[in-house]
């Protein structure tokens, strides 16, 4: 079901129930995100089993905070729109939030012309940076360059596609992702597969792919059935307008571009300590804990709208029940999937490697690392419903917390203090054919689990005063289920 533009269909974010209505728009997000899963993973998969495969993972690590950047900025100027776009609509106010989407698509293309001149003029001191060596430097060149040349087709692709999962399309938005996480398999087969590109053929694979998915995003927005229309008296950059979307936006910005900070210092602090083959490993479990993070937006995505419209048109009922229907179902996702890939670890590491070596370090690591995840959901959804709320300030607050607070000063911290320990050495000499890495690698992975568990506590609490505070007040109007 998607909520289209008829009065009905606009009416079932205000009147529907609850949870189906929340149902019909999570589940077409979440196989999106489960979509976009594979989309990020695939080139790992292939990568990994090449000839020079773990150097090439490690090549592709140190990339990926470069490719989260790009994620970050796509957020900042696109993402943080859309809830916007939904609280104008309940406002009533459509011109105003055409307004926001033109902006939107008019600053994505200038910042991801400005980035691209950036990545291609200083890759390599950019690269060196991100932790790569000798090794990894070339390959890394090799596919940040292809890569780049597509990143306005990347931020266009996700950042529109936003707008569409906002007006209630949620089917709409989830072929937007279905058709590029595809084709780049079927790209990425032909290009490393058959062509033996390489690293090469992986980012060309994906950049096509993205654009791609870039005209079906454009196509729908600038066709009929969108209720938001692309007018091009607003395809021009406004600060006024930009203002606020940054504001909104610049906490799934910093979300993203603090995981650019936190892949780096991993890539940094591991390749002190346990080398090239420990770099791997990190990019493999960057893949997995995906499975864990992307879903549970999925989740947040269909909540999105209905938190969003409804505390526009200053509904409290539907909107506090819709954050108790978010929270409960992210944290069940998370708990699930994070026990499931701590018991069979070998099994979702043997996804992306056939090195012996490579495959029995991560499942020794894979249970310290995704531990965490059994409580992330309650993170993502309490600080996702600030998001819809247009809370941008605490939502910032709390994203800095569980990375620049905390994860990324533990990173260094713990291989000098937690990586000292008796129990730290007892774990890694305990662990049979892998005594040449050092207790300081256990406790650099030890970071994470300990940090997301510590966030996780400290957003629940704080959602839960602000929604004591702010939300239990009576409706403008009854509400219906």
């Amino acid at each position: 079901m998607e909520v289209n533009n008829s009065p009905t269909g606009q009416n079932k974010l205000e009147t529907g129930n609850i949870w189906p209505l929340m149902i019909s728009l999570a589940i077409p997000s979440i196989i999106a995100q489960l979509v976009g899963i594979l989309y990020n993973m695939v080139d790992r998969m292939f990568i990994g089993r090449i000839e020079n495969g773990t150097t090439a993972m490690a090549a592709l690590s140190v990339s990926l905070p470069l490719i989260t950047c790009i994620t970050a900025f796509t957020r900042l100027v696109g993402v943080g729109g859309a809830p916007l776009c939904a609280i104008k609509m309940g406002q009533k106010d459509q011109e105003g939030a055409e307004e926001i989407l033109g902006v939107s698509f008019a600053s994505l293309i200038s910042v991801g012309a400005a980035i691209t001149v950036i990545f291609l003029l200083f890759q390599k001191p950019i690269l060196t940076m991100f932790g790569a060596d000798e090794a990894t430097l070339p390959l890394a060149c090799d596919y940040m360059t292809i890569y780049s040349v597509g990143t306005i087709f990347v931020m266009i692709s996700l950042g529109m596609n936003s707008y569409i999962t906002t007006q209630g399309f949620a089917r709409t938005g989830m072929c937007t992702v279905l058709i590029g996480a595809f084709l780049n398999i079927i790209f990425d087969y032909l290009l490393i597969n058959v062509m033996n590109m390489g690293v090469k053929g992986a980012a060309l694979a994906t950049i096509v792919a993205q654009g791609i998915s870039c005209v079906w995003a454009l196509s729908f927005l600038f066709g009929k059935k969108s209720m938001l229309k692309m007018r091009r008296k607003y395809f021009r950059v406004r600060w006024k307008v930009l203002a606020p979307i940054m504001a909104l936006g610049v906490s799934p910005f910093t979300m993203s571009i603090t995981e650019s900070l936190i892949q780096i210092s991993f890539n940094n602090q591991l390749s002190r300590y346990g080398g090239t083959m420990a770099v791997g490993t990190v990019a493999i479990m960057f893949s997995l804990w995906q499975f864990i993070t992307l879903p549970t937006q999925g989740f947040c995505q269909g909540a999105q709208p209905i938190i969003s419209y409804n505390f526009g048109a200053k509904n409290y009922t539907r909107v506090r029940k819709a954050c108790k229907i978010s929270l409960a179902m992210c944290l069940l996702y998370s708990a699930a999937a994070a026990s499931f890939m701590m018991s069979f670890p070998h099994v979702f590491a043997g996804i992306f490697t056939n090195d012996p070596a490579l495959l029995t370090l991560c499942a020794w690591v894979m249970p310290v690392y995704l531990f965490g995840g059994l409580v992330f959901g309650a993170q993502t959804s309490c600080q996702q419903s600030f998001v819809s709320l247009g809370q941008a300030k605490i939502s910032l607050l709390l994203a800095c917390l569980r990375k620049v607070v905390l994860l990324a000063p533990f990173i260094y911290i713990f291989p000098s203090t937690v990586g000292k320990t008796a129990f730290a050495a007892a774990v890694s000499e305990g662990l049979s054919g892998l005594v040449e890495y050092p207790a300081e690698v256990f406790s650099v992975f030890l970071a994470e689990p300990v940090s997301d568990i510590t966030a996780a506590v400290c957003t629940t609490i704080t959602f839960f005063c602000f929604y004591r505070k702010h939300l239990t007040g009576s409706d403008r109007k009854p509400a219906e289920n």
